[in-house]
């Protein structure tokens, strides 16, 4: 079936929208960790207590950001005022954040949080609902948009460790600049009238509280969120650091860097061409064994990373985080598409996954950065990858079943009494 001219270019427009926030985000973001340790000087606990803080306002801020998109629907202001954050990056890591990290450290680290957690954090989990949200209206796979996102961040990620080595500056301003950019392009992407009066995504009575305290009550809610707390808490928690673990294979932090940066990119290409193959596969088997299988490849990585004392081993390993991702964010999205209301999808979206990745941040985060100093990387990786697979264990019995297509013409939300879920479109 040949795609129409005004949805081929809204693809087009939305897809250059997820390109160039991923470039923006990895430009700066992709080194956060060693910006924190070789250019400001914090130490691993220290470094450990910034991302515990990030994910406190993280946290507190993706459902808040879920809440209004559910709320606005197709309506941008939001994401007009992410890149609006993410176009002053570059005055706020420079003037800003780095003087008060250097000076009044915990003060620092809180102004920090809230200013990237507004730009980033939850401004990267608002972007990704709304692509999500956009493609199920147009008909489109959310992988055929968000593959644009890896490409950006791998573009980014083959310079940013070369920058970084010149003057992190430079990172800051690339981040800047394509923000910019970014915010021309959302303002020229059109949503036709008859799409937002004709469809099956965008629910004609809008979100309000109590229909997240019932979304509380759920207990589906509940069991994803402890997939969410034993799998991809292992998975971000441990990647938060890993720069820092990657960078001690090898002789100097200068050719580390560099080489960090380069799988960054294969990393990043990988999880591109997954994105497109990746929707093919859970469609086939469901997004309940596509979370399952994520949870399997996450905790082999993080042993397999436990294990090796090779450069070449481990960096053999690094780009399996692209298939990681790529199962887990199809997964997500379907999974919330095919079990909860389209009332609530950005808010379950928000706050069952984005906002319980963070909290992870908040209570795993502190001890790993602790028991990186006292028991080594190694053994820690170790712990994380037998935990995640321990819960994938647990999950294949707690996760709710996926529904055959028979199922679905029955399917009812149990977050919102007897209103019917419609199947996404794909």
């Amino acid at each position: 079936m040949t795609t129409s001219t005004p949805v081929r270019t809204a693809q087009i427009k939305m897809s250059s929208f997820i390109f160039l926030y991923f470039f923006t985000w990895s430009s700066s973001f992709g080194l956060y960790a060693l910006w924190l340790s070789q250019k400001v000087g914090l130490d691993s606990i220290t470094i450990g207590s910034v991302f515990a803080i990030n994910g406190v306002f993280a946290v507190i801020l993706k459902p808040v950001y879920g809440y209004i998109m559910d709320k606005i629907g197709m309506s941008k202001w939001l994401l007009y005022f992410v890149c609006a954050v993410s176009a002053l990056m570059a005055p706020f890591f420079v003037t800003v954040y780095q003087p008060l990290l250097l000076s009044h450290t915990t003060v620092g680290i809180i102004i920090g949080a809230l200013y990237l957690s507004l730009g980033w954090y939850a401004g990267v989990a608002a972007s990704e609902s709304y692509a999500d949200r956009f493609s199920r209206l147009y008909g489109l796979e959310f992988g055929r948009i968000r593959m644009w996102g890896s490409l950006g961040w791998a573009m980014a990620a083959s310079v940013s460790g070369l920058l970084f080595n010149f003057t992190p500056l430079a990172n800051f301003l690339v981040s800047s600049a394509t923000s910019v950019l970014m915010l021309l392009v959302l303002i020229s992407l059109k949503i036709g009238d008859d799409r937002l009066r004709n469809n099956n995504v965008i629910s004609a009575n809008k979100i309000v509280f109590a229909d997240v305290l019932m979304l509380l009550k759920n207990r589906k809610f509940w069991m994803f969120s402890l997939y969410v707390a034993g799998v991809a808490w292992m998975m971000f928690v441990a990647e938060q650091q890993f720069p820092r673990y990657f960078v001690s294979f090898f002789d100097t932090k200068e050719q580390g860097n560099a080489w960090y940066g380069y799988l960054s990119t294969v990393q990043s290409g990988t999880e591109f061409v997954m994105m497109m193959f990746i929707p093919l596969l859970v469609n086939h088997y469901g997004a309940k064994r596509g979370l399952l299988l994520c949870g399997c490849v996450v905790g082999a990585r993080l042993i397999a990373s436990g294990l090796t004392t090779d450069p070449v081993i481990i960096s053999i390993i690094k780009p399996l985080y692209g298939i990681e991702i790529s199962l887990l964010l199809i997964s997500v999205f379907k999974y919330i598409a095919e079990h909860f209301h389209k009332k609530i999808n950005a808010t379950m979206y928000l706050l069952g996954y984005q906002a319980m990745i963070y909290v992870g941040s908040v209570v795993v985060a502190p001890p790993a950065g602790y028991l990186y100093d006292k028991i080594g990387f190694e053994h820690t990786y170790l712990m994380m990858g037998c935990c995640a697979l321990l819960f994938t264990l647990i999950s294949a019995f707690t996760l709710s079943r996926c529904q055959s297509k028979r199922d679905e013409s029955r399917n009812f939300s149990p977050t919102l009494g007897a209103a019917p879920v419609e199947p996404a479109k794909h």
